[in-house]
């Protein structure tokens, strides 16, 4: 009997790929459980999802069963061994003590989301250096280019980014705005052996700030990282600098910003993530110049394709091998 695998949230894309991946090795079963006390009861013995090992998980699961948090972690039987989240921030899936408590590895999907993030978080910076959000709504309003300003516009040759989590996403950007050239520095736990000689590390998070104009943020959101860019981290940047953030709301703490904002001390913020998603600060909306997207970091056919076959390659891999490739950090370290 071959055992089960779950996809948890169908992929929109990579349908053709689960056959190629799973056959011959798996059993794959689709949850449509409508509510999380059902999908409990379906591991029940003689129930459809009774021995499953590993679980696809795509975040459009949660409006049926919620987020991967503890409950539904420490909930799972113990033939679950592996959830393969479709994402590179996990957030969503408790991936602390209570997975490795009850056996689970997480895994997500790094590297899938590497260029279409990137350049969201280009968009955003070259949007507030240049205001072409701002002017793009000033065009459809029919005032032309009332009330946009070149007093209050740069170029982005010349100037200062600061790369706040030099991983995929933070290099890949790196990559696009040194071709301005624009200078770039960050800061990570650890020196990137990636980072070309152009990118230089910083040995502290407010050097990062003190000297950016323009600060980008490219770390996962844990309970660590929480409010990491704040009050403090803020005031310490160049009056009329800029922050971008293309991460998890929550890194960035936003009444902080929007003080800021209100004293001059940030010239524009452009944030493709919020706190509480779909919900955007109304306050956030006074400010013109900001440069706000509905999360559209990975909103591209080819990346979300990219990251479903990553995610389930990894289920499958886990099945063969034991383990798949993007084992997430916390668990890693664990290791």
């Amino acid at each position: 009997m071959l055992p089960k695998v779950m996809i948890c949230g169908s992929p929109r894309w990579a349908h053709d790929e689960i056959n190629e991946l799973f056959s011959g090795i798996a059993e794959v079963i689709v949850d449509d459980a409508p509510h999380r006390t059902e999908f409990f009861a379906r591991f029940e013995l003689g129930g459809p999802y009774e021995g499953t090992v590993g679980i696809y998980r795509r975040n459009i699961s949660a409006a049926r069963i919620g987020i991967y948090d503890r409950a539904l972690i420490a909930g799972l039987p113990s033939s679950v061994k592996w959830i393969a989240h479709n994402g590179a921030g996990y957030d969503a899936v408790d991936a602390t003590d209570v997975s490795r408590t009850v056996g689970i590895r997480v895994s997500n999907t790094p590297g899938a989301v590497d260029d279409a993030t990137a350049t969201t978080g280009f968009y955003l910076v070259m949007s507030c250096f240049r205001h072409f959000s701002w002017a793009e709504r000033s065009l459809r309003a029919g005032t032309w280019k009332n009330p946009i300003s070149s007093a209050l516009t740069h170029d982005l040759t010349g100037h200062t980014i600061g790369i706040l989590g030099l991983g995929g996403i933070g290099l890949r950007l790196a990559h696009l705005v040194h071709a301005f050239p624009m200078r770039v520095l960050y800061y990570s736990r650890n020196r990137n052996p990636e980072a070309p000689e152009w990118c230089e590390y910083v040995g502290s998070m407010d050097e990062l700030c003190e000297r950016s104009d323009v600060l980008s943020i490219h770390v996962p959101l844990r309970e660590d990282t929480r409010n990491l860019v704040g009050e403090t981290q803020i005031r310490k940047m160049k009056r009329g600098s800029i922050i971008v953030n293309t991460a998890r709301g929550k890194v960035l703490d936003e009444e902080a910003v929007i003080r800021a904002l209100e004293d001059g001390h940030l010239s524009s913020v452009g944030l493709d993530v919020f706190p509480n998603e779909p919900s955007v600060n109304p306050r956030l909306l006074e400010f013109p110049q900001n440069a706000l997207l509905p999360h559209m970091g990975t909103e591209t056919q080819d990346s979300q394709h990219h990251m479903e076959v990553r995610a389930l390659t990894n289920l499958k891999d886990f099945l063969r091998e034991g383990k798949g490739t993007d084992l997430v950090p916390e668990m890693r370290s664990k290791l």
